[in-house]
């Protein structure tokens, strides 16, 4: 039986099977589609912002050097999911046996795989916006230790990320949680070692802060200098000689002891 396109097709497009013709038109809808999605939102996502608010990340510096953006990565995701979604949707009209199937589980799969890489990039963008904000917030104090701690916070966060992108995708709960539980733990742990010395000054902050030895304005001598004390806080003191700014951990303070010269 000749169908009704063969009909109103010339003779030499009519030698391929309709279902070809549809097949190829949903795919090149779907080139279209996804081309639009990625111009689209690209200007939507820049209208909210989105291009600042990632300003100055890792993964903006990252996708910079691959002449690209944060929002021109994102965009690009979903443009390229719309294309593939399409080349699944035409293969329904073809004549390849595991199409159907194949298109059955990937309407369930592929969502979910869109959401967790959608959750794994926000995660990323999270985690190097706490990893500055945190930095910003410490920047006062001058320890070594400290620099563990912005690069903590953001693995942490990548790693929820990460935890909740698997979950998208199908991986059990209990296992999730497991591994949570054992990063927490291990969070734990090597923040304590890591920042052992930050912790004994901060300790032996609250003893100078409590029992006054020194005030801020006094002249000392501590761990070789000499001068006034400009300020004091929970990890360092900070003293002034000759206009230059000593900064010493309060470790060393209570470690070497501390001379209160008298007028």
């Amino acid at each position: 039986m000749v169908s009704a396109l063969q009909l109103v097709l010339p003779e030499w497009l009519a030698v391929v099977d309709p279902e070809i013709w549809i097949a190829i038109l949903i795919v090149l809808l779907g080139l279209g589609l996804g081309y639009l999605t990625i111009v689209g939102g690209r200007r939507l996502l820049e209208r909210m912002g989105i291009d600042d608010a990632v300003e100055g990340t890792a993964v903006e510096r990252t996708a910079g050097e691959y002449g690209t953006s944060t929002v021109g990565l994102i965009t690009r995701l979903a443009g390229y999911f719309v294309v593939l979604i399409s080349f699944f949707v035409a293969g329904t009209f073809t004549d390849i046996q595991f199409a159907s199937l194949f298109l059955r589980a990937a309407a369930v799969f592929l969502p979910q795989l869109a959401i967790a890489l959608l959750i794994l990039v926000i995660g990323i963008v999270i985690g190097d916006k706490v990893e500055v904000l945190v930095a910003e917030r410490l920047r006062g104090i001058k320890l070594p230790e400290i620099s563990v701690i912005p690069a903590t916070a953001r693995y942490s966060v990548l790693f929820v990320a990460v935890l909740i992108a698997l979950g998208q995708i199908g991986v059990a709960t209990n296992a999730l949680i497991v591994l949570l539980g054992a990063y927490a733990l291990a969070l734990i742990v090597f923040t304590a070692i890591a920042t052992q010395e930050l912790l004994a000054s901060g300790a032996v902050g609250v003893y100078l802060l409590l029992t006054e030895p020194y005030c801020i304005g006094d002249e000392v001598a501590v761990a070789g200098q000499q001068g006034i004390v400009q300020e004091i806080d929970l990890f360092v003191t900070r003293i002034d000689t000759d206009g230059e700014e000593h900064i010493i951990p309060n470790r060393t303070v209570l470690r070497e002891g501390v001379v209160r010269i008298q007028q």
